[in-house]
């Protein structure tokens, strides 16, 4: 028995999602002819309080296109220096639209209004670029899936309205959050300008994100998707394992969180353990004590068939998802509990 827990994108479709993408009704997206996708793309909509919506490969290209919508070359993004449109989307905030990232050092990925006000660039000063978006990430996949309070979020948009900055939502795993915080996401359509969303994450699906926003934007946003080759014809069986996800695998997403802070609590009774991290949602980080390293930690699960990933720095992440049954949980903590180096 193998169990995965590098991420909780390796999960495979259910019989049941299976089944709903087979039997989908499809068309040619790229006409907006597949009913499927565009069923998808109201549901999610209005789910947030927004008028549009956008399917998408992938989460990359999701956020890629929000960046290109709010900025033009030159202009800036303010994030946390975690981010993912940051360290993880092979430059293409450079690479795609020509700008750069002005960098916070947050909590655990968090930023708050404070320090985003301390960096916003003077319009009036030529030797700066604009400052003309800001990005956060919920839950932060860096900082051990922290969950952002919304009352911080609400006053970093009341910032960006001051200084006419666009909000944009990295909410790779926002479904996370919202079940970790008992919130509704309509509470996040009323403060993002976009949105980004995932389906092959935390909710099982093989592939795809969403896109939010606004009729006008979203319709910016499907040249964009163009430009960097997103548009698919069929993608209604894609779709449909969206539609089953959305009507299934939200609420068990309290499994995945329980588990995850199992693990954590084994984890910090280990003698070669240095530090354990908040444990908020579905991501364990891990520190070991030296002279042992990640590597040689990642070895030892391997060889008791666990995968676990290695994030840099001696940190080791596991992440527990809906292929993590239960079966398998009990015996990653009895192995936990009797593992020695």
């Amino acid at each position: 028995m193998e169990i995965n827990l590098i991420s909780d994108t390796v999960t495979k479709p259910s019989a049941e999602m299976l089944k709903a993408m087979f039997n989908a009704k499809v068309g040619d997206d790229v006409f907006k002819q597949d009913p499927t996708i565009n069923e998808f793309e109201q549901i999610v909509a209005e789910l947030f309080g927004k008028e549009a919506a956008l399917f998408f490969p992938s989460g990359t290209m999701a956020n890629q296109t929000a960046l290109k919508l709010h900025t033009n070359p030159g202009d800036e993004v303010i994030c946390d220096k975690w981010s993912h449109i940051y360290l993880f989307e092979a430059g293409g905030a450079a690479f795609n639209s020509g700008i750069s990232c002005q960098l916070i050092d947050g909590n655990r990925g968090m930023i708050t209004a404070e320090q985003v006000k301390e960096v916003i660039k003077d319009p009036n000063n030529f030797h700066l670029p604009y400052s003309k978006l800001v990005s956060i990430e919920n839950t932060t996949n860096r900082g051990g899936g922290a969950c952002y309070d919304i009352e911080e979020l609400k006053k970093i948009k009341q910032v960006c309205i001051e200084n006419n900055l666009k909000f944009h939502l990295d909410g790779a795993r926002l479904w996370n959050a919202l079940i970790a915080k008992k919130q509704h996401p309509k509470q996040f359509g009323e403060l993002f300008d976009t949105i980004s969303v995932c389906f092959s994450k935390g909710l099982g699906t093989p592939v795809g994100s969403v896109l939010i926003g606004d009729k006008q934007t979203i319709n910016r946003a499907l040249r964009i998707r163009k430009v960097f080759g997103g548009g698919m014809r069929q993608a209604g069986y894609l779709a449909a394992a969206g539609i089953y996800a959305l009507q299934n695998n939200i609420n068990r997403l309290e499994e995945d969180h329980r588990r995850a802070k199992e693990l954590g609590a084994i984890l910090k009774t280990l003698s070669w353990v240095e530090e354990v991290e908040e444990i908020e949602t579905n991501i364990v980080i891990f520190s070991v004590k030296f002279p042992l390293n990640d590597v040689q930690v990642m070895e030892k699960f391997k060889e008791k068939g666990i995968l676990i990933y290695a994030i840099g720095k001696g940190k080791i992440r596991l992440v527990t998802h809906l292929d993590y049954k239960q079966v398998m949980h009990e015996y990653v903590l009895e192995t936990l509990m009797k593992m020695s180096f």
